[in-house]
């Protein structure tokens, strides 16, 4: 594998897993991978997740191997800017020929724009994905996949077991534990959970591990939907309010905090627990080696529209081809590769992240007890799996709004009825 130097200097402490992959491709041009064939083949590949750039090259290592004359290049972007370096990649002759897709609404700008190439007819395997991960990478108006799905998050609150065992902590089985263990760790001198509220993308998240089994996970979303709730709904606006509740154990200044300075608290063990996604625990081991990490579902509170706990999760990206690449054979024969369990284990190996085929094993006892919890007690991340296809995003108008709520300037009544206007602008009902 051959690497290029990085475009941009990555910031330590980015909790979105890194990933800068480059492509791999057959030595022959009729697509027969190198076996045979008369020249070599470059392919590049662009990614968001830069921090796990290593992993990656292992994965691909696998795969130039049993290639011979293929060479993978790859370059990894900061994530906040990879959006805008990708549209622009894929607009002119210099972007990748194969790109890591936003999942979605994410990817619906590059597939109206043709920028990106249809799969279901060159790709084998897609049948395997489930029916909800598959639908991140199609379109919303053609109902076409556009790339091979790689992995799902899910969002699950953290904490720092080795802590907890030296305060004989236990995790809550019910919403009473719950609190009196938050109360538990404030009496300490504790702080219950690091959250990094000044970047306002982890807010929605924080609102769904505290608040999806409250307004019902799979069955809100089925009834916002079609219309039968929206997001002034009682139910959303009372997980909307345990939100606010649970200021109570967040930093006294959690609007000024950091991610990065949240992730400190939290591995140095300044703070107990911490309420994120899956994609978060290559940063925790790596940080803290000596320490034991656990997860654990927050139980629902009184009155909630669920009986039992939830995971929330999403389908996080998937791969696709640049319709604009003068190497399509070789990058529809990379994309088959990765329909293969193959493919799916090494991501779980490798990169430490849940593969989106079925039949993947998890090493990491910690990995599998997440997987088994959200594949036993599903629920959507909302706003992300259904509310990104439009302008404003669910979660642009949430995170900013619970900021606001944090500084006593709006209720949660407010909230709902700012994201119910939002949305309103570009979501119909039953459409």
């Amino acid at each position: 594998m051959r690497h290029r130097p990085n475009r941009l200097v990555f910031t330590a402490g980015l909790l979105v897993t890194g990933l800068a992959v480059a492509g791999c491709a057959p030595a022959a041009s009729s697509g027969e991978g190198g076996e045979g064939g008369d020249e070599d083949v470059t392919l590049t590949i662009w990614s968001w997740q830069a921090s796990s750039s290593p992993k990656w090259e292992a994965v691909f290592d696998v795969y130039e191997e049993s290639h011979p004359g293929v060479t993978i290049e790859f370059e990894g972007f900061q994530p906040t800017e990879y959006n805008q370096i990708l549209a622009t990649g894929l607009e002119g002759s210099d972007g990748p020929d194969i790109a890591m897709l936003r999942a979605y609404g994410g990817i619906q700008s590059a597939i109206q724009s043709e920028q990106i190439v249809p799969i279901d007819d060159i790709v084998d395997g897609l049948d395997q994905f489930d029916p909800t991960v598959l639908r991140a990478a199609q379109g919303l108006e053609d109902g076409a996949t556009y790339g091979v799905p790689f992995a799902y998050q899910t969002m699950q609150m953290f904490y720092n077991k080795t802590m907890f065992d030296e305060m004989g902590l236990d995790e809550p089985k019910d919403w009473d534990e719950f609190i009196d263990l938050q109360e538990t760790l404030l009496k300490e001198g504790v702080t219950p959970m690091a959250l990094g509220a000044r970047e306002d993308w982890v807010l929605p998240m924080f609102h769904d591990i505290v608040g999806a089994a409250n307004y019902g996970g799979a069955e809100f979303e089925e009834k916002v939907l079609s219309g039968e709730v929206d997001f002034t709904d009682p139910a959303y606006v009372s997980s909307l309010q345990i939100v606010k509740d649970m200021q109570k154990y967040l930093d006294k200044n959690v609007n000024a905090i950091a991610v990065a300075d949240a992730v400190l608290q939290f591995t140095s063990g300044q703070a107990a627990q911490w309420p994120g996604g899956s994609f978060d625990l290559p940063t925790f081991q790596d940080s803290a080696p000596d320490t034991e990490w656990g997860v654990y579902e927050v139980p629902p509170a009184p009155g909630s529209a669920l009986d039992h706990a939830v995971t929330p999760g999403y389908a996080d990206g998937s791969f696709g081809i640049n319709a604009s690449s003068d190497q399509q054979d070789a990058a529809t024969e990379l994309l088959n590769w990765m329909t293969t369990k193959e493919f799916g284990q090494l991501v779980a190996d490798e990169v430490d992240q849940f593969s989106a085929l079925p039949g993947v094993e998890y090493s990491d006892p910690l990995m599998q007890e997440m997987n088994e919890q959200y594949t036993e007690n599903p629920a959507p991340y909302l706003l992300l799996v259904d509310f990104r296809y439009g302008d404003p995003t669910g979660t642009a108008v949430l995170g900013p709004d619970i900021q606001a709520m944090f500084l006593g300037s709006k209720t949660p009544e407010q909230l709902g009825a700012d994201l119910q206007a939002g949305i309103s602008t570009w979501f119909t009902p039953g459409s």
